[in-house]
This record gives structure tokens, sequence and C-alpha cells, in this order.
């Protein structure tokens, strides 16, 4: 049990306080070569927990369709190591990055500053582990911290780093990027086009038709002597391919990615992806078909041009690389300003926000104004909020909404990879903002090329472009820290970067953090009884046919101990087939795949029942199959 967290796990109250001190890294002995390892480890939690991303419109999980997981690449080379951490997460968490970095120091040689919490921003997993009480609240459909699923977290993803850690061999990489379009598109596109061109003029005359940024960055890892490590996607696309009325938990199309990219590349890589500028782009779903056919096509799509990218790498490795990591919290309460930009002294949330996002609309409120996208308030220009109105008034806010829950911290993240850098931020940053941020950064660096991540290391909402945030959509009314947000953000970035020297391990941090968050735990207790029995069919297996949104399914029911005591984590049905009239069962298709969902039905007197749905199977005459739970085969069937 992680240490900080344990003595409120036992406690009657209904918050958590505690302290995470980070002490300065210590300086690292040089190493030659480049030395990486890799890890992969299961998030799957039970069901019970609320899913973050669509508000008070996502449901309660009550199972899983396709693993949550978090793939860890680590690097080592010079005086500097790194671990990226790649979560199935709405976004990295503070509070999960200083407990990670606590759990692992005595161990490995990866400090705060080189731990890059990242993540997918898959609206499809739990929320309630996040820093601020703003997001643990009001990102998901239940509010509060839940320390037991924070734990977990943190417990999963130290030992994946120490895996990472201990594996490390001697290795090569190779960085590069391809273009993908036509899988995405501009959600917000009347406040992008409204951008002044700062960056590149051949955007300007094109801006309608260049919405979306078509860049996907591939670092492929292999081993010195032989054998590919990892392989790691940077892409910017909402993960909102499955629709808000789903209650499974899943990776969204990222899922896809995945298993396109694993099922091109092999089992041998670990394979994982991070959330690039991708504020304003959603997949490009045909119109009223949310659902896993479309996240699919989508999510195969990317992993498709990931795996031809990965391919045309080859001839690029190399071993000797350079590294460097930088981490600075910004201390918003310590100072709000840097050359000559300044947030205002409390954020405040946008009218806009509760419109919802153009794919994802609130009914009947997004049509109404101030709500509705594209009113913007008149205002003089010494407001710091701009064009926002402000929910319930910028008197009122302030007394629903204290300054303590917002974020106050916002962490900046730069990790020098070869001529690389890869930034990390804590917001969800449109198209734009991060053609700003890059340009920035290079800039002060250097660098050949800068790759933008968002929602790294905690979530602190959108940063939009001043243009954009003037025409208040949905995006500028959720940037919570005014119009200068972007300039604030790219200023940051690129003081830091420019102290990311090879070998150089840069960390301005606050050495002691303090959380104090409102509680709730969500993650269910065991029932207290002995080991769980053998589970117990319910019924033969049954087939449902095919819909526009849905692919066609075998489902079956079965009964076994309660949701706290089964390990989720760890693998709970498989399927598996045999010629007619033989006895010689083999795996076909287990739970790791978004072939196989699990769903909690809920408990009926003394027993509690749950169900598989096998996925587009594709049965073949002759054949039997059957669903294997735990150990228990069912009924078969063909």
């Amino acid at each position: 049990m992680t240490q900080a967290l344990e003595p409120f796990l036992t406690a009657a109250t209904s918050r958590a306080a505690f302290t995470v001190a980070s002490p300065p890294p210590e300086p690292l002995e040089p190493v030659s070569g480049l030395l990486a390892g890799a890890a992969e480890v299961d998030l799957t939690p039970p069901p019970g927990l609320p899913k973050a991303g669509y508000s008070r419109n996502a449901r309660t999980g009550i199972g899983f369709r396709g693993r949550l997981r978090a793939r860890i690449l680590h690097l080592r080379a010079g005086t500097a190591s790194v671990a990226i951490v790649q979560c199935d997460l709405l976004g990295g968490s503070a509070v999960v990055q200083r407990l990670v970095a606590s759990a692992i120091r005595a161990e490995t040689d990866v400090p705060l500053a080189g731990l890059f919490i990242g993540a997918t921003h898959t609206h499809g997993a739990p929320g309630q582990f996040l820093g601020t009480d703003l997001y643990n609240g009001f990102a998901s459909n239940r509010p509060g911290f839940d320390p037991a699923w924070t734990n977990f977290l943190v417990e999963e993803v130290s030992a994946g780093v120490k895996r990472a850690v201990a594996s490390r061999q001697p290795a090569r990489l190779a960085l590069g990027s391809t273009e993908v379009w036509g899988l995405t598109r501009n959600r917000s596109l009347a406040a992008h086009v409204r951008n002044e061109d700062r960056v590149d003029r051949r955007i300007a005359a094109q801006r309608t038709y260049a919405s979306v940024d078509p860049r996907l960055s591939l670092l492929r890892v292999d081993a010195l002597g032989g054998g590919s490590l990892a392989a790691l996607v940077v892409f910017g696309v909402h993960g909102t391919g499955i629709p808000m009325r789903n209650s499974v938990y899943n990776a969204d199309l990222w899922a896809y990615v995945y298993e396109e990219l694993q099922e091109r590349l092999g089992p041998e890589p670990i394979v994982g992806a991070l959330q690039g500028t991708h504020a304003d782009v959603a997949p490009a779903l045909r119109p009223g078909r949310a659902g896993d056919v479309e996240a699919a096509r989508v999510g195969r799509g990317i992993g498709a041009a990931a795996a031809a990218l990965h391919e045309s790498l080859g001839a690029s490795l190399r071993e000797d690389v350079e590294l460097g990591a930088g981490l600075r919290e910004v201390d918003l309460s310590a100072s709000s300003s840097i050359e000559g930009v300044t947030l205002p002294a409390r954020p405040a949330l946008g009218a806009a926000l509760i419109a919802g996002a153009y794919e994802n609309e609130t009914p009947v409120v997004h049509r109404i104004p101030p709500f509705r996208a594209g009113v913007p308030k008149p205002h003089k220009p010494a407001d710091p909020h701009g064009a926002k109105w402000v929910i319930g008034s910028r008197w009122l806010q302030p007394v629903v909404m204290p300054l303590r829950r917002f974020p106050r911290v916002l962490p900046v993240q730069v990790l020098r990879i070869g001529s690389a850098l890869l930034v990390g931020a804590p917001f969800e940053i449109t198209v734009d903002a991060g053609r700003r941020v890059a340009s920035a950064v290079a800039a002060s660096s250097g660098a050949d090329d800068v790759i933008v991540s968002s929602v790294a290391n905690e979530y602190a909402g959108y940063c939009t472009t001043s243009e954009e945030y003037a025409r208040q959509h949905y995006e500028g009314g959720h940037t919570l820290y005014g119009p200068q947000t972007n300039a604030f953000l790219a200023a940051h970035a690129a003081s830091l970067a420019s102290s990311v020297r090879p070998g150089a391990v840069v960390s301005e941090i606050i050495e002691e953090r303090t959380f104090d968050l409102r509680a709730h735990q969500y993650w269910p207790s065991p029932s207290g009884t002995t080991a769980p029995g053998a589970a117990r069919p319910a019924g033969p297996a049954r087939f449902i046919d095919v819909t526009a949104e849905q692919d066609a399914y075998w489902e079956q029911g079965w009964y076994d101990a309660a949701p706290g005591d089964l390990t989720w984590n760890q693998p709970i049905v498989h399927v598996e087939w045999t010629p007619s009239g033989e006895n010689a069962w083999q795996t076909l298709v287990d739970d790791s795949s978004c072939a196989l969902e699990v769903r909690y039905a809920g408990e009926a007197s003394a027993d509690h029942r749950y169900v598989v749905r096998w996925h587009a199977p594709e049965l073949r005459d002759g054949r039997e199959y059957r669903f294997v739970v735990r150990g228990l085969p069912l009924r078969p069937f063909n």
C-alpha cells in the first residue's frame, strides 16, 4: 500500500489530506550508449467507478471491453534517466506522478523530473485520481477523489516502471513522423479559422482545410542485439469514438490503434500512445454511428499508418542518443506572470462549457445564449477573462467554487530525446495553440523537432489561442485562465526547454506538495468471505445480430463472487474452439482483446451475475466454441 495514502484509507473522514516530499535528484554516473527497457501493466478496475470525460452525462462502469493499460518506456543515456508512462486514462495526475516517483526512488534512477505521466485521454476510463477537487468533481458522473483507486494506479505504475528499469539493455532508437488525413476533423472550426497565422503563412490560405494537425509521431526502440522493445505513438484526436451512454471501461479508439499495431508488428514490442494537440480535434465518425464499429475504423486506420512508419524507421535506428529532462511546477499562487504575460488572479469556468463540445452537446442548453457556442460577452480590454461569460457571474462563482478547488500548480515538462523535444502540459491544447508552443520551444532550444503532448502529469482544462478564446466555443469556455493561457504556456515551455541540454536534469519543483481532496471510495471492498469459489453457468449462449453502431456478438451469463472479491486486472474469461466431435479445445481469443466484453449484471439473492460478450466472431462450420470463465468451461455452442 502506498504510504502517503495508507492513513486515509482507514480514516473516517470525507477528505484525503496528505503531503508528498520530492527531494532533489541525485547526480547519475554517465553511461555509454543507450539503454532501454519497457513494461506493460493492467489498470482495469472492478465495476462501480465513475467514468471521466463526459461529466454528468457519463455512466458508471459495469465492466470492460478491451483492458485499460499503462505502457512504460524507460531510456537511460549519459547522465539522464527517463520513464515515459502512457496510460489509458483521461489524463495524467500530479498525485500519481508524485507518489510513483516516491515509490520508485529506492529501486530506480528515474527522478521526478524524468517521470512523464501521460495519457490517451480516453473518455471510457474512471476519473477520481486527479489532484484537484474541480476535476475529481466535474469530469465524471459522480464526484470525489478515490484513494483506493488511486492507490491501485500508483502500485501498478510503480511496479511497471521498476520492471522497465530492471529490464533495460543496450538499445537503438529512431523518431519519425507521418501524416494521417481523413480520420479526424476539427470540431470547433468557426473558432479555429479566426486564428492569425503566426507559425506558417501557408496555413492561413488553407486554414479551413488544414484544421487538424495530421502529424503522427512514432518513437521506435529496438534492442541492440535484435528484436523490437517498444513503439510510442503521439497523435492528436479526442478519445470520443465511443458514445456517452456506453457503460463499460474502454480505451476508446486507442484500443484499436494498439490492436492494429500489434497485429502488424507482432507481439514483441510494447505498444503505447500519448495524446497530441487534440483539444479541437474529434474522430471523423460517420454521422449517428458513434460506437465500437466507428472507433475501430478510425483507430485501425491510425494504427496502420503508425505501423508503416515503424517499418520505415528501421534504417534510422541509432544508439548514440542524448537525453535530458526538465520539470517545472508553476505555482500560480506564487507567480502568475512570465515575460510580460499575466494570468488572471483567479480562474473561471465559462458558460460555453455547460453547452458541451460540438459532437457531445448538452441537449437544449447548447442552443441558449450565453451557453451557445459563438456568443462572446461584450467586455473591456482590461477584463482578465475577456469574452468569457463566467458561470454564475464573477461575484457568485468564487463563493460556490473557492480558489483551492481549481488547478493552482501547472506542471510543464520537457524531455530531450536526441535532437527532438517532447513537451508535456496539463491542458487539452488546440491545434494552433500547440503550433505556437512548438514554435516557441524550437526558437529557444534549437531543437530539430518539437512534439507537444496534452494532459500530461495533471489535468487543468483547456488551452486555446487568444483568437479562439474570443469566439467562446466549448474550448474557450473551458480555458480556465483566460485569453493569455497559450502565451503563458509557450513562454514557460520555451524557458524550460532552453535549459534542458543533453545530459541535464532540470528540477524546478515544489519540494513538498500537499493535497487536500474531497474523497469518496467507489472501489468495491472485499466481502470479507473466503477466497472466491468456482464460477457457475447461467443459461446457454445466445446470438445478438449486428446494428449500425454495434457489431454482432455471442453472449453468455455466469454466477460468481462479488465484484470486490475478484481480481479485475487479471484474465477472467476467454473463448476456446475445437473441430466438431473432437476433444481438443484451443484458446481462440482472450479478454485482453476488444473482441471480448465482460459486464457485471448485478446481485440476485446471494448470487452475483456476470455476462460475457464475444463481438464479431468468425465462426466456421464444423467447429464448436465455448466460453471459459476463471477455469470453468461453459456450455459449447456453434
